[in-house]
C-alpha cells in the first residue's frame, strides 16, 4: 500500500516515531474535534507508527479508536505503543487499503493521514471503495495531507516534494483534489469541506450519502 520508513525512526525495541506526527497532531486533532462523531467506531487507515492513534484515542474517548496497517512493522509499533493507551484503543488491524476484504464490516468514521501521496492511485481508489462499503449515511471520510487543487498554486516546497515522491516510486505524487473528488462522488461520497493546515497541507472531508 504504502512505504512510511523513511519518514521514521526507531524509539525502542517495536516502537517506531515519525517526528511530522508529533507536529501535526494537536492541529489535525483539532479538526477532528469538529468532523468526528462524538461515539462509535473510528477506523485509521495506514495508522504508521501508531503514534496518532494513542493520541486521538486519549483525546477522543467517546469513540472507538480502531488502527490498521498492512506492514507487519508498523503493526509491531502500533500495539506498542497501544499498550500506553486507554481501553477504547483497539488492537490494530492488517488492512491493505488497495485490496479488496477487509477485517471489519463497518466504522462510524474513516481517517486517513499522509497515506495518498506515498501509495500508487490503487490505493486511493481502494481506499474510496472501502469508505462506501463500511461508513453510514452521513459518515465521514477525513484526509489530512498535501494536495494539488484546482486554481490555486502549488508551494515551490510541495512541486519539489512531488518530484522527490516520484523519483522514488514513479506510482506516487501528490494527488489532485478534483480528480479524488470525481472518483469519491460516483462511489457516494461528497465533498463536504476543506482545512488548510500548516506545513502546506489540508484536510478535506468526504460525505457519504
Amino acid at each position: 500500500m504504502s512505504d512510511r520508513r523513511f519518514y521514521e525512526a526507531p524509539v525502542d525495541a517495536a516502537k517506531r516515531s515519525a517526528p511530522a506526527a508529533l507536529r501535526n497532531v494537536g492541529p489535525i486533532g483539532d479538526v477532528l474535534a469538529q468532523w468526528l462523531p462524538s461515539h462509535g467506531v473510528v477506523l485509521e487507515l495506514a495508522s504508521g507508527t501508531g503514534e496518532h492513534g494513542l493520541a486521538f484515542a486519549r483525546r477522543f474517548a467517546g469513540v472507538a479508536w480502531q488502527p490498521s496497517d498492512a506492514s507487519d512493522e508498523a503493526s509491531a509499533s502500533i500495539a506498542a505503543w497501544r499498550g500506553e493507551g486507554p481501553a477504547n484503543l483497539i488492537e490494530p488491524l492488517r488492512i491493505d487499503a488497495a485490496e479488496p476484504d477487509w477485517p471489519i464490516a463497518s466504522a462510524d468514521a474513516m481517517v486517513a493521514i499522509n497515506l495518498l501521496h506515498i501509495s500508487p492511485w490503487e490505493t486511493a481508489l481502494g481506499l474510496l471503495d472501502g469508505a462506501a462499503r463500511l461508513l453510514p449515511a452521513g459518515g465521514p471520510l477525513i484526509l489530512y495531507g498535501p494536495w494539488i487543487e484546482e486554481g490555486i498554486a502549488t508551494v515551490p516546497s510541495n512541486q519539489v516534494f512531488d518530484m522527490d515522491l516520484r523519483a522514488r516510486d514513479p506510482r506516487w505524487g501528490l494527488r489532485e483534489v478534483s480528480g479524488f473528488a470525481s472518483e469519491a462522488k460516483g462511489r457516494g461520497l461528497d465533498l463536504a469541506d476543506r482545512r488548510v493546515m500548516p506545513a502546506n497541507n489540508i484536510m478535506l472531508r468526504f460525505d457519504r450519502r
